[in-house]
C-alpha cells in the first residue's frame, strides 16, 4: 500500500466526488480512479459502493479511513517536529478566538506575545465554532469556551468568568446601587447578540433557567456597536466581567449580578493527536500566565 495511493483515497473521503477529488489533488479523474481500484484489489475489498452519480464509504471503507487518518497526522507531526527542531525559536503558529474576546482583551495580549516571539509568524482566525476550527485542523490552539468532552481535545483551563450589566457612565442605576438583582435585570431594556451567536444562547439559556426572558430592544453582532447603543442609553449589555479594563476607556461602567450570575470557564483547546512546535508550546505558557493573572 502506498502513501499516495491513501492521498488519492483521503481526498475521495473528503469529497465524496471521484472528479472533485482529482481536480484537488491536482491529476485526472481516470488516474485517480485507477488507483482507488488498485488500492481495492490490494485489500481484496471494495472501499467505496458507487450509487449512480453518488459514493459513499463501505464497511472497509470507514476502517482505512480511520486508521489512514491517523497515519497522515502522524507523518504531519513528524515533520512539524524536524521544522521545528530546524527553525529554534521560530515557526508557524494559528490561534482561534472568539470575535469578542479578539476586539478587545486578546489583542492587547496577542501583541505582547509578538513583541516577546518576533521570530513566529502568527496567523489569529476570529470564529464562533473553536472547536470545529481545532478539530479540523485549520487553527493549531483555539481560547474558547470549555467544550464538551471529547477524546480528541485537550482541555486546558483558563479563567471562571461572571457576568454582569454594562451601562452608561451617566445611566440611573448607578445612583441606587454597586450591584443589580435578577427582578432588576427583567425590568431593563438589553441589547444584545442576535439568536444563533453563542454569547445570545449563552444568555438565553440561563434566563430560561430562572424563569424569565429578557426584554431586547437591538440586537447587533458587533461589540462596538452594543457599547455604543450602551453609550447612547438605548439599554444595558450583559457580558463578562473579563471585559472590565476595556470598558475604562469606552466610558462605560460594569455592574456586577449579585444573585446567580452567568458563569462561562475559558480554556485552551488543541488536538490531543497533535504535535506542538515550540511556537505553540510558547504560546501556552504565555497565555496562561497573562490570562490566568485576570
Amino acid at each position: 500500500m502506498e502513501f499516495r495511493q491513501l492521498e488519492y483515497f483521503m481526498a475521495v473521503c473528503e469529497e465524496l466526488h471521484f472528479t472533485k477529488a482529482a481536480e484537488k489533488m491536482g491529476i485526472s479523474q481516470p488516474n485517480l480512479s485507477l488507483s482507488i481500484k488498485a488500492l481495492e484489489e490490494k485489500i481484496g475489498m471494495p472501499l467505496f459502493d458507487r450509487i449512480g452519480k453518488r459514493i459513499e464509504l463501505t464497511d472497509a471503507g470507514f476502517i482505512l479511513k480511520k486508521h489512514a487518518g491517523m497515519v497522515m497526522q502522524n507523518l504531519s507531526n513528524a515533520v512539524k517536529e524536524m521544522e521545528d527542531l530546524h527553525r529554534q525559536n521560530g515557526g508557524n503558529l494559528s490561534v482561534g478566538a472568539l470575535p469578542s474576546e479578539l476586539d478587545y482583551r486578546l489583542t492587547p495580549m496577542f501583541i505582547r506575545f509578538f513583541q516577546q516571539y518576533p521570530k513566529i509568524r502568527l496567523k489569529i482566525i476570529s470564529e464562533v465554532d473553536l472547536t470545529g476550527l481545532v478539530l479540523s485542523s485549520e487553527v493549531d490552539i483555539g481560547i474558547a469556551v470549555k467544550p464538551l468532552f471529547d477524546p480528541r481535545l485537550v482541555v486546558r483551563p483558563l479563567t471562571r468568568e461572571e457576568y454582569g450589566i454594562v451601562v452608561s457612565k451617566d445611566h440611573e442605576l448607578l445612583t441606587r446601587a454597586e450591584s443589580i438583582s435578577l427582578a432588576d435585570l427583567q425590568t431593563l431594556p438589553i441589547v444584545t447578540y442576535p439568536k444563533g451567536l453563542w454569547g445570545r444562547e449563552f444568555i438565553d439559556s440561563w434566563c430560561r433557567q430562572h424563569g424569565f426572558n429578557l426584554n431586547v430592544v437591538v440586537e447587533t453582532s458587533s461589540n462596538p456597536s452594543l457599547f455604543r447603543f450602551v453609550k447612547a442609553n438605548i439599554g444595558v449589555g450583559i457580558v463578562a466581567n473579563s471585559l472590565l479594563a476595556s470598558l475604562d476607556s469606552l466610558d462605560l461602567q460594569f455592574l456586577p449580578i449579585r444573585d446567580y450570575p452567568p458563569v462561562r470557564e475559558m480554556s485552551i483547546i488543541y488536538r490531543s493527536d497533535k504535535y506542538l512546535n515550540h511556537a505553540a508550546r510558547a504560546f501556552i505558557h504565555f497565555a496562561e500566565e497573562q490570562l490566568k493573572e485576570q
